[in-house]
């Protein structure tokens, strides 16, 4: 980031007797986070009484405690965050990662060995740190049109906010449209008969219409309004976690005919007219769904005898979570609960068979391909 500096002379101080200083920049408007520098050239007589003058100290300060400036070196609220550059009659003052509280007036001090051979520079340097990066506006050039043909000379009347800001025989007006300004015109002798306020879009608002909780195979309506004049344009955005996201869709109706649970996820709108654009809040669409296809393991893999410890275990992806399984051999029930594993602590030849397992939660349920056991004899 970079810091800006008002643009302006710089202050000289001028002292008695050839002390004196000048300070470049005098205001400085900078950004949180950033970094700043100023600086402070200095004078003074080369001796007094017979006395050549050297300089013994230099700070920078904002303080004064007990009628004594405190040195910014030693003021912990910038620790670690100042650093002074000297050169003969010059002193830099370089402050980092700014704060809105470091905003202050600033001044610089020098000390001489000659008796009250002192000097605070004045008026010094007023900083101000804001959080605020940018203020958005948009250009725009408005057109003032009746819907008869007027004849005549005519004035037009400009209002911003409700308030007259022009008046002049120019039906066009170009302004810079910030947040929350609307514009109207009138002819002049007529401002009685304004015309509609034209602005920017306010904040949209996005309202979801489903027939219940969403649940897979429903229909899903996601509507973006937003107050505008002329009317506002929309576009859908999907959180996709990348910093830039891609249109989704236009228009100020989202649908899904059939919603999928691969629609699930962060929406959000942009409304848009010719004197600017806003940004609606995140709106999240949880899409629940019966069981996928169970996917059914065996442990241990490979031959099985009989004595051995099997377990058959079943698996399946479902928003809610499945919350009965049951397993079957040959279409016979052989065990129902919320585990998914059946084990066989010492399986025999007569546990051959085909088994499958049937996964369901409140939405629905399906069964999983079958799996051949085959025991083989010790």
């Amino acid at each position: 980031l970079q810091v800006s500096a008002s643009h302006q002379l710089p202050f000289h101080d001028e002292g008695l007797d050839g002390w004196a200083a000048t300070y470049t920049p005098t205001k400085i408007c900078a950004l949180k986070g950033s970094a700043v520098e100023m600086q402070c050239t200095y004078t003074y007589p080369y001796s007094e009484n017979g006395n050549v003058t050297t300089v013994e100290k230099t700070l920078w300060f904002t303080k004064v405690e007990d009628n004594e400036p405190v040195n910014l070196r030693s003021d912990s609220e910038y620790e670690g965050r100042v650093e002074y550059y000297s050169e003969q009659k010059y002193n830099r003052l370089r402050i980092s990662d700014l704060r809105e509280s470091d905003s202050a007036v600033y001044k610089f001090r020098f000390i001489t060995n000659q008796p009250g051979g002192k000097m605070t520079a004045s008026p010094g340097v007023s900083l101000t740190v804001t959080g605020k990066s940018f203020m958005f506006y948009t250009e725009a050039e408005l057109k003032c049109r009746s819907f008869c043909r007027l004849v005549g000379h005519l004035s037009f009347v400009w209002y911003k906010n409700g308030q007259s800001v022009l008046e002049g025989s120019s039906s066009s007006y170009a302004v810079n449209v910030y947040p929350g300004d609307s514009y109207s015109c009138a002819v002049k002798g007529h401002e009685g008969f304004r015309a509609a306020p034209v602005y920017a879009p306010k904040v949209p608002s996005v309202s979801v219409r489903s027939s219940g909780e969403i649940v897979e195979g429903s229909s899903v309506t996601l509507t973006c309004s937003s107050d505008a004049n002329p009317a506002a344009t929309y576009t859908w955005y999907k959180k996709n976690g990348n910093p830039v996201q891609e249109p989704f869709r236009t228009g100020p109706q989202l649908d899904f005919v059939s919603i999928q649970s691969s629609d699930s996820g962060e929406f959000y709108c942009t409304a848009q007219n010719e004197l600017g654009e806003k940004t609606s809040d995140s709106t999240s669409i949880d899409v629940k769904y019966p069981p996928k296809v169970p996917l059914v393991s065996l442990r241990p893999s490979g031959e099985i005898v009989e004595g051995s410890s099997v377990s058959l275990t079943c698996s399946s992806d479902a928003d809610p979570p499945v919350d009965e399984y049951t397993w079957y051999k040959e279409n016979q029930a052989l065990l129902q609960g919320p585990e998914g594993s059946y084990n066989f602590t010492s399986i025999s030849s007569e546990d051959t068979g085909t088994y499958h397992c049937q996964s369901e939660n409140q939405h629905g349920w399906i069964n999983s391909p079958s799996v051949l056991l085959d025991v083989q004899c010790k």
